[in-house]
């Protein structure tokens, strides 16, 4: 307990004589960006799983601390030699959540994603009104038939290794064949379709399946696959099922089911980069009526 007194005596005396220190505009710019930089890690965290892990740590630090105060030497020579193993470990644990955030931070729109403003003026349509409408119409036109369907719709995330595991098509959207690609028993239909603009790049592509363990469960593979894929890139993917015929649309690690043809509408305009109101359309704040949310 002496100890912990004179230590604690040592850092008042340290404190005292920075109050002497002249401080430079750059000591406050880098306070400014260390916190800036700790609350974006303190949040990604907060939405992952190493969350639990950062609750593990704090717990053990408690007990080293305790260890320390009351010099449990063998508990403090544990705590010395597994210090090192256990920032491998951490590496190799979470190596999805760290490369996920590392995809995040070198993506274009990431400044955008942590300061929102208006960034739709002068950007390039991403794909034009008709295939928003031939999109929407084929895929209640397959719930209608209860014909299972997973549309991956391309943003600034290349898909090209998904688009590789598939058949390439570089074929023109239409209503007509986007139906005719996932009928039952057809070459094509099992499997995912990407979407790169206004063509269908590759069909039967196979998707990452989500590992998240609060999906419902009765929600099969397709949705898992869906899900997964928005996991990992910035795509959206029209979800239909085959069990229901109810239409779902996956996104940034979510499930928006229960969708409408109106509801379906305004999600694929507001991807097409046009210069809308703001306040006509919403994209992922809220939800309407219709619509149920599963969060990763």
């Amino acid at each position: 307990m002496e100890a912990f007194w004179g230590t604690l005596s040592e850092y008042l005396e340290k404190m005292s004589r920075l109050s002497t220190i002249k401080y430079k505009i750059t000591d406050f710019v880098e306070i400014v960006i260390i916190s800036f930089l700790l609350y974006q890690i303190m949040v990604w965290i907060k939405n992952t799983r190493a969350w639990i892990l950062v609750k593990g740590i704090a717990v053990l630090l408690a007990f080293t601390l305790i260890a320390v105060l009351f010099h449990m030497n063998t508990i403090i020579w544990l705590a010395e030699k597994t210090l090192g193993l256990g920032v491998t470990a951490i590496i190799i644990v979470f190596q999805p959540e760290l490369r996920k955030a590392l995809e995040q931070l070198g993506r274009k729109n990431f400044i955008t994603g942590v300061i929102p403003f208006d960034d739709t003026k002068g950007t390039k349509e991403r794909f034009s009104d008709k295939t928003v409408q031939e999109l929407v119409k084929a895929s209640f036109a397959l719930a209608k038939t209860k014909t299972g369907a997973l549309i991956v719709i391309e943003q600034e995330v290349p898909l090209t290794e998904y688009e590789n595991t598939g058949i390439p098509l570089d074929s023109l959207i239409s209503s007509q064949l986007l139906i005719n690609i996932f009928e039952h028993n057809t070459p094509l239909h099992d499997g995912a379709i990407i979407i790169r603009g206004d063509r269908i790049v590759s069909a039967t592509c196979y998707l990452p399946l989500s590992d998240n363990m609060e999906i419902s469960k009765d929600l099969g593979t397709r949705h898992r696959a869906g899900l997964g894929i928005s996991e990992v890139t910035d795509s959206m993917t029209i979800i239909v099922s085959e069990e229901t015929g109810k239409v779902t649309i996956a996104f940034g690690g979510r499930l928006l089911r229960n969708m409408d043809s109106e509801n379906l509408k305004n999600k694929l305009v507001m991807l097409q980069n046009k210069t809308i109101d703001a306040k006509r359309f919403r994209l992922w704040k809220g939800r309407r009526k219709n619509e149920k949310e599963n969060h990763s």
